[in-house]
């Protein structure tokens, strides 16, 4: 192969292997406390999710929001910067196939609290109504899937928060 041949070759294999490398930016919102507890089975059978796609946003703001409206938030209840989306999905990072998955409704390319993302009942995908990126937060674990979250210089995920079992049918949502 000639020496020209060969650095043209170099070239194009690396340039390949760095566009395949980028990472996903999920840590582009704020971090804000999260703490809301659903955890008893009555609880969970009342605010949580159940079957695959179902979804709830819950919403504390210092101007009185509360979404939904009637749960019973303490004073240590936290719902991050631009709330919580709480779904049931298949969490990549686990063998579980089903579990309750939590994101910040925030989304991460427009990094407002009031500009929150909503979930496609066709797709599950969740769309920021601004800049319409889409984000996979079923199976993805809230990687871009569209829009300027998954094709500019940066790629950006919507934050992950944990759901932790409370060992009475209930999940805790934390930071």
């Amino acid at each position: 192969m000639k020496p020209s041949v060969a650095v043209a070759f170099l070239f194009f294999c690396l340039t390949f292997i760095c566009q395949g490398c980028q990472t996903v930016d999920d840590d582009r919102i704020p971090n804000m406390p999260v703490n809301i507890s659903i955890a008893d089975v009555g609880m969970w059978n009342i605010y949580g999710v159940s079957g695959y796609g179902s979804n709830r946003n819950f919403i504390l703001t210092g101007n009185g929001t509360r979404i939904p409206a009637g749960f019973p938030y303490t004073t240590t209840s936290a719902t991050g910067f631009g709330g919580v989306l709480l779904i049931e999905g298949l969490d990549p990072f686990s063998a579980v196939s089903s579990m309750p998955l939590a994101y910040d409704l925030a989304c991460p390319v427009e990094r407002k609290y009031d500009v929150r993302v909503q979930v496609d009942p066709e797709t599950y995908y969740a769309v920021c109504p601004v800049c319409e990126s889409t984000y996979d937060v079923t199976l993805g674990a809230g990687a871009p899937v569209s829009g300027i979250a998954a094709t500019g210089n940066y790629k950006y995920g919507l934050k992950r928060y944990s759901c932790i079992a409370s060992g009475n049918g209930g999940f805790y949502i934390t930071n």
